[in-house]
């Protein structure tokens, strides 16, 4: 096992992020996020030309055949540049639950064709999966109940909706987007009336959040690594009392121990990647979403009253942190799960 980077992943971020530098500065997110957040033709590009989309998925049901290191790659670059496409959820969450089907809408979904959201509350965790949702399936296959806080359910094709331990394929249900802290990720909250649906299989809804959960801590490692270097570079620049903010000692202890941080982030996420076991996961989502929002308030404050204005990016990179800190699971839920799997009892506890 390695946490290192290889050529083929090094090669991926340079696709990837030469694409995103053209095409998802962060002044196109914010002119977009309060009329269209979802940006789908940069998606349809990601999934079309550089094949992003189908990277979990075998090449002989049409995918890249790829792995979790290589989309663990994909999205630290799309954390970067809090990119507004459905990657996590299409890409990553619906394709997992679906794989061990290996049904034909895989190869769908690998081109960029269609797109799919998990009908799951992005709130829910590995070990609560079933939070947010009420859905029950009939003699007749029609789905009934409701999913609040479904992520990317505005722009899926197809909904993959999971009942007692099945997975189902369901169009035409009624999706309202609701408020979110996150204007990048609409969430919305997901409504079936006897609404028509086909099983394709079984589905682990726990195995699959803890899957997302992983890979959810390289997005939140390139959050807080914008963060830290745009951070770094703004105060070399900004000068006061006739020398850069960066010069003083206070903010130069603040931005090490913030390297720091990054840096262990780094190794969490690329050990929840290589190794998948429930301890890495936990381990990685215990610390990733705490240092992610920790970047991104360093990089409100340091940024000092520009810093606060809606025209500066770095608040759109403030609440993807905080939202992604209660997705799949919170720091507190990762952290009681770790220490029931390594048996270390909390104080108290007898």
């Amino acid at each position: 096992m390695t946490l290192l980077y290889s050529e083929v992943e090094e090669e991926l971020r340079a696709s990837v992020r030469g694409l995103l530098a053209d095409r998802c500065p962060p002044a196109a997110v914010l002119k977009r996020i309060e009329s269209e957040p979802t940006d789908l033709d940069l998606w349809k590009t990601l999934a079309g030309e550089i094949g992003v989309a189908g990277l979990l998925i075998p090449e002989e049901l049409g995918g890249a055949g790829a792995g979790p290191a290589e989309a663990a790659v994909v999205l630290e670059e799309l954390g970067r540049a809090v990119a507004p496409v459905p990657f996590l959820t299409s890409a990553v969450l619906a394709t997992q639950a679906l794989l061990p089907t290996r049904d034909a809408l895989l190869g769908e979904l690998a081109e960029g064709r269609r797109t799919a959201a998990l009908a799951v509350s992005f709130a829910a965790s590995p070990y609560v999966p079933g939070r947010g949702s009420s859905v029950t399936v009939d003699g007749e296959g029609r789905l009934s109940g409701t999913v609040t806080g479904v992520a990317g359910a505005d722009v899926a094709d197809v909904l993959l909706v999971p009942v007692d331990g099945d997975l189902y394929a369901a169009e035409g249900a009624a999706v309202e987007v609701v408020p979110s802290l996150d204007l990048t990720r609409p969430v919305a909250t997901v409504t079936f009336a006897r609404t028509p649906a086909r099983r394709v299989g079984a589905c682990d809804v726990a195995a699959v959040l803890r899957f997302g959960a992983g890979l959810l801590a390289s997005e939140q490692l390139g959050v807080a690594e914008w963060c830290l270097e745009t951070t770094l570079a703004y105060v070399k620049e900004r000068h006061q009392f006739a020398r850069p903010v960066g010069s003083f000692q206070a903010i130069k202890h603040r931005l090490a121990d913030l390297w720091l941080d990054v840096v262990r982030a780094r190794a969490a996420a690329r050990n929840a990647v290589a190794d998948a076991s429930s301890v890495s996961v936990a381990v990685a989502q215990a610390w990733n979403a705490g240092v992610a929002v920790h970047a991104a308030e360093e990089a409100l404050q340091l940024h000092g009253g520009i810093g606060m204005t809606w025209e500066h990016p770095v608040h759109l990179y403030l609440k993807r942190a905080k939202a992604t800190e209660i997705a799949l699971g919170t720091p507190g839920d990762h952290r009681a799960a770790l220490a029931s799997l390594v048996d270390v009892p909390g104080p108290g506890v007898e």
